[in-house]
């Protein structure tokens, strides 16, 4: 089998209704804008796709660097492929949301010519797991008490605030939002990068009170010294290496710094599936856990594969709650069926099909 095409089908995806933020001052939801569709094809007509957001980027990377890279090798070379990859970012310097892209597409082709879930290729370690409502940021403290009630009503066993970035008010909203539920609830926290040291280990005091799993991404993640010396200070667990360059190179410098306790791993910063695995298996040598970050079609199929795991990110952007239809009743997700990756969730029909 060999690659035969490499093409980019743009797709106009409305804006997000209602729109949301991170925190303040940080954006959340996309407005209107064009994405891209990669699509793999093969001579045995069997097609692999990934989805970005960053339709016009794909196209151009697409056309200057991937497709002269990709056409006539092996689509069963993802290792070689990948490790490919990584050269030519070493001129490019792929945008992390485009570095995984080529690699979820030749896991899909892999999955849909054996006839198996991506997650079956890995290794299954779970046919099922329980999501966790991840919050966009409400207005006030009473707003995200009504939003948390709702979500346990909906069957989510744990809940992670993004709030607003201001240090003291966040806190009072993690200590309300503990006194709320109660000791039983899961909760976590994601500062999505809002804040310096001070503020982080102020924040960090609050929520190891509060007894919350973990503390995610307070400040931007260029330094790990910042992060090493966050961990000295604060008994919350950290989780890390979410935004920050070198998939598992990287990761293994904040691991080996003594500041994680959870990774992140995700298709669409971490390189891909191959990335993401790689990645969580450092994590579990080390006896940590790897978190999948984020929604989606691949992170469903990482849930499934990897056994240091704890939930699905499932979010939660509106109020009133709407549950997203993957998690079921009970607060769980279960495992994948169709053969490949599966549908881009954000994509309703992928051109060729319509």
């Amino acid at each position: 089998m060999k690659i035969v095409a490499v093409e980019v089908h743009l797709v106009e995806v409305p804006p997000a209704t209602p729109g949301f933020v991170w925190r303040t001052g940080l954006p959340g939801s996309e407005p209107a804008h064009t994405g891209g569709v990669l699509r793999i094809r093969t001579d045995d007509g069997v097609d692999g796709v990934a989805y970005s957001r960053r339709g016009a980027i794909l196209t151009d990377l697409v056309d200057r660097r991937l497709r002269e890279e990709l056409v006539g090798a092996d689509p069963f070379a993802r290792e070689y492929l990948w490790h490919r990859i990584w050269e030519l970012d070493r001129v490019e310097e792929f945008p992390l949301y485009t570095f995984g892209l080529v690699d979820e597409a030749l896991w899909d082709i892999a999955g849909k010519v054996a006839g198996q879930p991506v997650h079956r290729l890995l290794g299954t370690f779970r046919d099922s797991i329980p999501a966790y409502a991840s919050t966009t940021t409400f207005g006030s403290v009473a707003e995200y008490l009504d939003v948390a009630d709702q979500c346990l009503e909906l069957g989510y066993p744990a809940i992670k605030l993004h709030a607003w970035g201001d240090a003291r008010r966040d806190a009072e909203l993690c200590t309300a939002l503990r006194a709320h539920v109660g000791d039983r609830v899961d909760l976590m926290y994601d500062g999505s990068a809002g804040f310096d040291l001070p503020d982080a280990i102020y924040l960090g005091h609050a929520l190891a009170d509060a007894c919350y799993r973990w503390y995610e991404e307070p400040m931007r993640e260029f330094s790990i010294t910042a992060y090493q010396w966050l961990a000295e200070r604060v008994r919350v667990p950290l989780l890390v290496a979410e935004t920050s360059d070198g998939s598992h190179f990287n990761a293994a410098d904040f691991v080996r710094s003594g500041c994680a306790t959870y990774v992140r791993v995700s298709t669409m910063l971490k390189g891909g599936v191959t990335g993401a695995m790689r990645i969580a298996h450092l994590a579990e040598s080390f006896g940590l856990r790897a978190e999948v970050h984020g929604m989606g079609a691949a992170h469903r199929q990482l849930c499934m594969a990897i056994p240091n795991t704890t939930y699905y990110e499932s979010l939660v952007s509106t109020n009133p709650v709407v549950r997203e239809p993957c998690v079921d009743a009970s607060g769980l997700v279960h495992a994948p069926t169709a053969p490949g990756i599966g549908r881009p969730d954000e994509v309703p029909a992928l051109p060729w099909e319509r």
